[in-house]
């Protein structure tokens, strides 16, 4: 099936699309968005640049069928987008001329293009540059009238953010975290000064071959005693609160990619190698990145509630 994406990935879909006149049986009006209408070139633009490179590459006769099986969810995701730029068009929101120019130099340098090359790609994908143009402020339109409306009336008090921070301490940087492998030997449940000598050699010997070049992963698959062994030791972030000492101490002298020698814990002998470390936020930016999740589960949920009050308030007619 085709994936849909949101409206600003709808606006790019149609931004960049071309689409063979075999791909477009009847151009015919199948929609009418109050006095606005969207054809059958708009749904299967659309839908051709959609599709997978797999969808693409089959027969005509079954991408007809995919198609078909899809222009309904398609059609309601362009009637949002219509719904949205008359919202925009409504408040006198718009695009100027210089933004639309700016936009397309930074196009031309991203792609080391010059005018001339631009309009002979967008040629071949179908288009004019100045339907390119169009669509460019449809985008920057559309991303206006969405913060204006939506993005911008979502508000938290000092208390909602402290409530989220304190309900979200394991996702939320709030202490220094390492991402760190190990081998662990564990100890023995009645160890002597032979045991405990047997598995400082043991260990060892094994800390011997990662310093000699062999795969730490691999040589955790094949000795380390505790489960995460089968993963190549990998232990995943783990924040330095909920460490051992023994662990923070080791830490605290290695960089990215080091290996430490064996050491001791209560539970047993450990080589741990660090993969990654990822330095405490300070608490405005703890609380910036609350907000910012915060805001974006509650984006989706007053975006959709303003979609259906536009949905609402307008006439839509449809005609599949």
């Amino acid at each position: 099936m085709i994936r849909l994406k949101t409206f600003i990935s709808v606006l790019i879909i149609l931004v960049f699309c071309g689409v063979s006149s075999a791909a477009i049986l009847l151009d015919k009006v199948i929609a009418v968005v109050n006095q606005e209408v969207i054809t059958w070139s708009d749904l299967y633009k659309a839908m051709e640049f959609e599709a997978s490179d797999k969808i693409k590459d089959i027969k005509e006769e079954e991408k007809r069928k995919i198609f078909k099986e899809n222009e309904g969810p398609f059609l309601e995701v362009l009637i949002d987008m219509k719904l949205q730029i008359q919202a925009a068009k409504q408040k006198g929101i718009d695009a100027a001329a210089e933004e639309i120019a700016e936009a397309i130099n930074d196009i031309k340098k991203k792609y080391s293009m010059d005018e001339q090359t631009l309009t002979a790609s967008l040629k071949k994908e179908g288009f004019t540059l100045d339907e390119y143009k169009k669509k460019l402020a449809e985008q920057i339109i559309l991303s206006r009238v969405v913060s204006q409306e939506v993005r911008n009336k979502i508000v938290f008090s000092d208390a909602e953010i402290a409530k989220y921070i304190e309900k979200s301490k394991d996702t939320l940087i709030t202490d220094d975290a390492y991402r760190i492998r190990q081998i662990f030997f564990r100890k023995p449940k009645s160890p002597g000064d032979s045991d405990r000598k047997t598995m400082e050699e043991k260990a060892g010997t094994v800390y011997q071959q990662i310093k000699a070049g062999e795969n730490f992963a691999s040589l955790a698959q094949k000795h380390s005693e505790d489960p995460s062994g089968k993963a190549g030791g990998d232990l995943g972030f783990i924040k330095k609160g909920q460490m051992a000492k023994e662990f923070t101490d080791v830490l605290s002298r290695m960089k990215a990619g080091d290996i430490s020698q064996p050491f001791w814990t209560d539970m047993g002998l450990h080589i741990i190698k660090l993969e990654e470390k990822i330095e405490k936020q300070s608490a405005a930016a703890i609380k910036e990145s609350a907000k910012n999740k915060l805001t974006e589960q509650r984006f989706s949920e007053k975006y959709k509630h303003w979609l259906r009050e536009l949905r609402e308030t307008a006439y839509i007619e449809i005609r599949l």
